[in-house]
């Protein structure tokens, strides 16, 4: 049992342009040093090019993205008499999103281009069609889970 008491759910305000809370998160998560300004061009931008690639709105083209990079299952260290095992559990609504965004933004400064709103553009039109380095991730993540599944019965 844990000492202290499980943080509550802090109420996030939705972003300026679409009133989307989890597009707000993504914003925050592209911020660095506080230039919110910065990131927030950055993220519509980036929507905007996605869009007339694509056709589909910038909107649907983030969602779909972050629903194709969400990974399902991770491994977790758990020690048991002197040995460590990979113990492979699921993974919260809220983390997997935070995960995806997470990974989604890393790929996107690793891809070699001129912006970085072409790079995360690119990046969330490679996770719409399954591939590109979050997903890729995503995959690994499964792999492990999926080789590390004789263990899962050291759940906890």
């Amino acid at each position: 049992m844990p000492r202290r008491a499980r943080p509550t759910e802090r109420h996030r305000a939705p972003d300026r342009k679409f009133g989307n809370t989890t597009l707000q998160q993504f914003n925050n998560n592209v911020m660095r040093n506080g230039k919110r300004s910065t990131a927030e061009a950055i993220v519509y931008g980036a929507l905007t090019l996605a869009e007339t690639s694509t056709r589909k709105p910038g909107i649907d083209v983030f969602e779909t993205a972050l629903k194709n990079a969400s990974p399902l299952i991770e491994v977790k260290p758990r020690r048991v008499g002197g040995a460590t095992y990979q113990v492979p559990v699921e993974i919260r609504a809220d983390r997997r999103t935070s995960l995806a965004m997470r990974w989604l933004i890393q790929a996107a400064r690793k891809r070699p281009g001129k912006s970085m709103a072409e790079r995360l553009a690119g990046e969330l039109m490679d996770a719409m069609n399954n591939t590109g380095g979050a997903v890729r991730r995503k995959e690994e993540t499964h792999k492990m889970a999926e080789a590390n599944k004789a263990f899962s019965h050291y759940k906890w």
